[in-house]
This record gives structure tokens, C-alpha cells and sequence, in this order.
């Protein structure tokens, strides 16, 4: 693969914090490798902004290798950029051809208000999974793999329900800012394994009111979650996750 280098400009939003308006500000950066990830591309700017004297621009990132789900950035109008199925910090600047203008925006959803710059409070997901995303039994050690027989297809969907990260950008391609892929993966992944069997119903219930009371839009079927996420959790799961809400709310006793 060929390596070259780029200069770019970059028009990126600066926000001091959730009470400030906000505006774009325009950056130039040289002799970029193709071989950079977005991220890397990040740190050199702000090394430069850094020994200007100026503010560094604020961005989250952690693992860097695509299983974190914390580098949200909107780039050139698309969540984690123009690669299919792939995160910001898994973004090569190969992308990008010299001379180019980058624009980078943070997630846009009420209910991922900026903390600064490029950084959102992605706190609802949390709430989400703390109101029943989880399995609440003290089960001890791991039990033996075979010990639990699991139809194979069923273990299939609920290891690519799994695979979500947690990143929003479901929510932020979606012109309803909703976050049904997210919960649904949530959902998807324990009503498809006998150990989420006992709190399957209450489970359900419980992350949909939490996430109407976050402030989420509802799902209109446009599908952009889905081509946008970036480990491709399927629109079916959203199918499964509404099933799973009336059953649950038919067979209620409240």
C-alpha cells in the first residue's frame, strides 16, 4: 500500500461546556501520514495547538482499538466517518486525499448534551443498562461451556447482539436521535440465552421507560442506525425487542 503524506484543513466544533453556543473553528494541518488513524491525526493538532499556547481540542478515546465505543465524532456529515462497519480511532487518514476539508462535529442528540468540544455525556446508556441490562444472580464461577445447552442459532444472534459498544452512533445518525438499536441489542442478547429467562419481562419494560424518560426519539424505520453502526448490529433486533414489550406488557399484572 502505498504511503504518502497530506496537509489538511479541519473545521471543528468548539464548545466550552453544555451551556455554551458553540462555533466552528478552522485548523491546518501538514505532512499528515496516510497511515495515521483519525485519532493520531487528533494528537498531532493538539500537540501543535498545545505549544501555540492555545487550548487543546477535547475528544474521547480509550481502548483505540475499536472495541471501546468512545471515540464519537461526526465526520464529513457521517458517525465515525466514511469506512463501513468501522470506529474513529480504526479510521486511516487513507481516507482522505490531500487538500481535503475535514468538518468534525460531536454526536447531536438532547440526550448527549457536550461536556466540551467533542465530548458528549453518553450517561443515559448507562442509566439504560442500570435499569435492567444485566443478569442479577451471584452465579460464582464461570460454569463449564457445554454445561448449559444453547441452540445454535439462538447463541449466534445473541453473540451479534453483543458485539454492541455502546458508541451512539445509532442515535446520532438517526433524525430522531432514538436509541432502539442500542436498547434493543441490550434486550436481544439476554432474552436469547436461558440465563436471561427470569428477568426477561421486567428487563424489557424497564430499559424502554428508561429510555422514554432519557429523552430519546421513537424509531421510524429509515435503517440508519443500522448503516451506520459500526459492527453492524441488525435492525432485527429492534424487531425482536418490540415483541419482546408487548408480551411482556400483555402478560403484566400491573
Amino acid at each position: 500500500m502505498e504511503h504518502y503524506s497530506m496537509n489538511l484543513t479541519l473545521k471543528v466544533w468548539k464548545q466550552k461546556n453544555t451551556g455554551d453556543k458553540g462555533q466552528f473553528e478552522t485548523y491546518q494541518v501538514k505532512d499528515i501520514s496516510s497511515e495515521m488513524s483519525f485519532l493520531e491525526m487528533f494528537d498531532v493538532l493538539n500537540e501543535q495547538l498545545i505549544t501555540e499556547g492555545k487550548d487543546a481540542i477535547a475528544f474521547d478515546h480509550d481502548c483505540r482499538e475499536g472495541i471501546c465505543g468512545m471515540c464519537s465524532m461526526y465526520i464529513n456529515g457521517k458517525a465515525h466517518g466514511p469506512w463501513a462497519q468501522n470506529t474513529t480511532c480504526q479510521l486511516h487518514m487513507r481516507a482522505f486525499k490531500d487538500g481535503d476539508t475535514i468538518v468534525v462535529e460531536p454526536w447531536r442528540s438532547a440526550a448527549f448534551p457536550v461536556i466540551k468540544d467533542l465530548m458528549v455525556d453518553r450517561g443515559a446508556f448507562d442509566r439504560i443498562i442500570q435499569a435492567g441490562g444485566y443478569i442479577s444472580v451471584n452465579t460464582g464461577n464461570a460454569v463449564d461451556a457445554n454445561a448449559l445447552p444453547i441452540d445454535k442459532k439462538n447463541a449466534d444472534d445473541a453473540f451479534a447482539a453483543a458485539a454492541c459498544i455502546g458508541c451512539g452512533a445509532c442515535v446520532a445518525a438517526c433524525k430522531n436521535s432514538s436509541a432502539m438499536l442500542f436498547v434493543s441489542a441490550k434486550v436481544s442478547q439476554l432474552a436469547l440465552l436461558p440465563q436471561g429467562q427470569p428477568e426477561r419481562k421486567t428487563r424489557v419494560l424497564n430499559m424502554v421507560a428508561q429510555m422514554d424518560k432519557e429523552g430519546f426519539g421513537n424509531c421510524t424505520n429509515t435503517y440508519a442506525c443500522e448503516a451506520e453502526c459500526p459492527k453492524g448490529i441488525s435492525v432485527t433486533n429492534i424487531a425482536r425487542m418490540n415483541r419482546e414489550f408487548l408480551s411482556a406488557g400483555l402478560s403484566s399484572e400491573e
